[in-house]
């Protein structure tokens, strides 16, 4: 192998090593990874065990053919980690036991590799039944074998710490080991220690603070799943049965509440009201599962722990409404990275649950009748809004107003609200007087275009022979369709807009949300996105800018070279993902920052990489970028909290997440004007970062972009007290 290709080749399996570890507590951080394997080696002759069986299966998945990511990412290795441990910690070594390892290390892979195939189609996880399934077959078939004998090392192991670090080391261990603290503390972290076959205080110390600075809500779980399981137990009558031990508090306690309170759901406070019915639940099956492995002469091991979790996920999947209680839909391996994306994108990144839909009509129209409206959007036609011209005076007509021609919005360009084919076409009703009704042709002229399968907009109350397409045509996004009347059911001239799953004409509405819009309100213009506007609302479509609609369409290949004082110069590369993302890609820093463009707006939806780049600097600078040169609009979103540096206070918002967000991290962003007005060849913005705590705004960077005859021309931002400006080139 070339010097080029092994360091990549030790640093893939070295990520496969750490994660195989960090799979352990639901974790891929490497820092804490790599305390797993420090702590694993209290005991050595069991911590070199599971390192090897790891090794073992790393090396035949590759040598098999798996991709890179499916052996990086820990999933198919964790519960071979686990069978090397176990084993290690309960048979003695020799030539028997050496085969045993690698035939059992390669039996997991295999069990984990299928298990984790049939149950991830589900949407369920394997978590450890390949480590139970392989190691108590091993138990069992090894009292066939005379060449394997149990041992008592896990009952003298102050001699492996001997052996380890000598008097002094096995002198620290038993500092913690007499510890004057209450039996159910010292039981915490024996507990916690157990989950690497380990029973001592030392092991659970050191584990409990790298999982503190890891996740504080996984810790404080941990610690709720060991309570809980504490009380029950004590109200059932203790724990003299002899089924529970320091590792099942650990495996099938500690890590229920962790993987259903805050891995596999989103944290909240309904997951953690959850812990305290699923950890007694666990807690029977220990019991009612033990008894009849034990009549098998293995352990129950973490069976109960696997059941609970997955019966639990099953139920939740096959509700039909999600509720409060949200599985993960984005696996971050991080219950506060979880939650804060979770939580930022349901608010921000709608449109990837919906169609962009625009505004039927040119200009600022008001919503005279909304959702719910108290004349005729009721029952299956709530779902609906209707919208009307009116004058300074807040008048919908000119005197004498006995005519539908005196009404503003008569007659006045209708718009398709987004690509699709016209499917149908109502033209034969006149216009009704003012004050008059045609009931019996409730809808008056309409039109349904059909924009993707069980999507169609209906425009209603048009002026006959007005239409300027015919059924079957292709209509793009804003093309001038008919013109407004007064037909149907209408008193005045209005125009009818509603969102329906079905071709026909007055189908059963549906709620559906407008894209992109501006409302005015007190003399102020606010940008709302994917919302639905409200009675009584001024609305109009945003006006794109082509300036900034070019400089921010960046199309998959193309490359951005980024230089700036004080930083090493970035090329950026324009990629696609297999999933169609687009995002771009900085290889000198391996950094990522994914991004959606929609022609109205461009938005940034996620960063991966050091938060001392450039690109990182462009991602806070353009985390939102309205593509319009509206000067009188203010665009104001938020970053996810875990986006940016850790600091006490998001420490302690950490431990409270899951009850009540204290923090957030606004983003406002307005389009520079100079003295001469916007210039048609360049057009900047500005952009600002904001800290709002406990209601208190306070202002954190800002910086302003630049775009010059359609492209991105350069970006400043606020760097340790300096002014730094990046330029950039295609």
């Amino acid at each position: 192998m070339k010097n080029n290709t092994v360091i990549p080749f030790l640093k893939y399996i070295g990520s496969a090593v750490l994660n195989s570890y960090g799979m352990l507590f639901f974790s891929k951080n490497k820092l804490f990874s790599l305390l797993i394997i420090l702590v694993s080696f209290f005991t050595p002759f069991a911590g070199a065990c599971g390192l090897i069986a790891v090794l073992i299966s790393i090396f035949a998945a590759h040598a098999i053919g798996f991709g890179k990511e499916q052996i990086q990412n820990g999933l198919l290795t964790y519960s071979v980690l686990l069978f090397g441990l176990g084993f290690g910690s309960n048979f003695e070594m020799g030539i028997a036991f050496v085969l045993l390892l690698f035939t059992g290390a390669l039996l997991t892979l295999f069990l984990s590799t299928t298990l984790n195939a049939i149950l991830n189609k589900r949407g369920l996880p394997a978590l450890s039944l390949a480590f139970i399934i392989s190691t108590s077959l091993l138990i069992i078939a090894s009292k066939s074998f005379n060449g394997i004998g149990l041992t008592h090392r896990h009952i003298y192991w102050y001699n492996e710490m001997f052996s380890l670090g000598g008097n002094n080391l096995v002198n620290l261990i038993q500092q913690f080991e007499n510890w004057s603290v209450p039996d159910y503390i010292a039981g915490f972290f024996r507990s916690m220690s157990a989950i690497l076959f380990q029973v001592n205080i030392a092991a659970g110390i050191i584990l409990s603070i790298g999982l503190f600075i890891y996740s504080r809500i996984a810790f404080i779980l941990m610690v709720l799943g060991y309570a809980v399981a504490l009380i029950f137990g004590y109200a059932m009558g203790g724990f003299e049965s002899g089924n529970m031990s320091y590792y099942n508090m650990g495996t099938n306690f500690m890590l229920v509440a962790v993987a259903l309170g805050g891995f596999y759901i989103i944290p909240s406070i309904r997951s953690f009201l959850w812990i305290m019915v699923v950890v007694p639940i666990a807690y029977l099956m220990v019991i009612g599962l033990g008894s009849i492995t034990f009549k098998m002469g293995v352990p129950v091991f973490s069976l109960p722990f696997c059941i609970t979790v997955i019966l639990f996920l099953h139920m939740l999947q096959s509700r039909k409404k999600q509720n409060k209680l949200v599985l993960t839909p984005i696996q971050y391996y991080s219950p506060e990275i979880n939650l804060y994306r979770y939580t930022n994108g349901k608010e921000r990144l709608l449109n990837e649950y919906y169609q962009p839909i625009s505004l039927p009509f040119m200009g600022e129209w008001m919503v005279s009748q909304g959702y719910e409206g108290s004349m005729t959007h009721k029952g299956e036609w709530s779902k609906a809004l209707d919208f009307v011209l009116l004058d300074n005076e807040m008048k919908t007509f000119k005197l004498p107003g006995n005519l539908p021609e005196h009404f503003y919005c008569y007659n006045k360009p209708v718009l398709s609200v987004a690509d699709g084919v016209v499917v149908e076409i109502i033209d034969n009703i006149e216009d009704n007087e003012i004050g008059g009704n045609n009931t019996q042709q409730n809808w008056g002229n309409s039109i349904v275009i059909k924009h993707a399968e069980g999507l169609y907009s209906q425009l209603s109350h048009l002026k006959k022979h007005s239409f300027k397409t015919v059924k079957g045509a292709y209509v793009k996004q804003g093309d001038i369709i008919a013109y407004c009347g007064n037909s149907g059911r209408s008193p005045e001239p209005h125009l009818h807009l509603q969102i329906q799953a079905t071709p026909f004409v007055g189908s059963k509405t549906l709620a559906y949300p407008v894209a992109f819009f501006n409302v005015r309100e007190n003399n102020a213009n606010t940008l709302k996105t994917y919302s639905t506007p409200k009675e009584g609302n001024f609305i109009s479509n945003i006006i794109p800018n082509t300036q900034l609609q070019n400089a921010y369409n960046f199309q998959p290949g193309a490359i951005i070279k980024v230089a700036a004082n004080n930083f090493a110069n970035e090329e950026w590369e324009v990629c696609t993902s297999i999933y169609n993302e687009t995002y771009f890609y900085c290889k000198e820093l391996n950094a990522f920052a994914y991004f959606i463009y929609k022609g109205t707006a461009f938005y940034f939806t996620n960063y991966f990489g050091p938060k001392n780049s450039l690109l990182f600097q462009f991602y806070e600078a353009s985390y939102k970028v309205l593509l319009s040169n509206n000067i009188a609009l203010t665009v104001t979103d938020y970053f996810p909290l875990n986006i940016f540096k850790p600091n006490a206070i998001n420490w302690l918002q950490d431990i409270v997440a899951p009850f009540y967000i204290f923090i957030k991290m606004k983003f406002e962003y307005a389009i520079q004007q100079d003295e001469n007005g916007l210039n048609n060849n360049k057009i900047g913005f500005t952009s600002k970062r904001s800290e709002i705590l406990f209601g208190k705004q306070k202002n954190i960077k800002t910086a302003t972009v630049t775009i010059q005859n359609g492209q991105l021309h350069s970006f400043t931002f606020q760097q340790n007290n300096q002014t730094i400006q990046a330029l950039c080139s295609n």
